[in-house]
């Protein structure tokens, strides 16, 4: 059983920075594909970003030159920087793990193929 454990979130001003944390323990961290999706209030979960097995990542639109994923398969983390933040991207960010993942293609943007989710990070941008 894989267990994700976020950290990172809090309260920032807009065009601040954030490095969140998703620490992975319990099974093969390599061999998943992984992911952040967000979902603020009254909102659906959508997806952020994701990274393969090598490291190839992959970006929503909406972040894409403000987001940076990465994974580090020694400490078993995977890292989301979050700069120029804006009050859209409030929202809480999940960790996702996509078991067998592919090893060069960028894992799926939708939620469904991935098995193991941690709690969440609240993130909040507002001056």
């Amino acid at each position: 059983q894989v267990q994700l454990v976020e950290s990172g979130g809090g309260l920032v001003q807009p065009g601040d920075s954030l490095r969140l944390s998703c620490a992975a323990s319990g099974g093969a961290f390599s061999e998943y594909g992984m992911a952040w999706f967000r979902q603020a209030p009254g909102a659906e979960r959508e997806f952020v970003s994701a990274i393969s097995r090598s490291g190839i990542p992959t970006y929503a639109d909406s972040v894409r030159g403000r987001f940076t994923i990465s994974r580090d398969n020694a400490k078993i983390t995977v890292h989301l920087q979050l700069t120029s933040l804006k009050p859209e991207d409030t929202a809480r960010y999940y960790c996702a793990a996509q078991p067998g993942g592919g090893f060069f293609t960028p894992p799926p943007r939708n939620a469904a193929p991935y098995v193991y989710w941690g709690q969440g990070t609240q993130v909040t941008v507002s001056s």
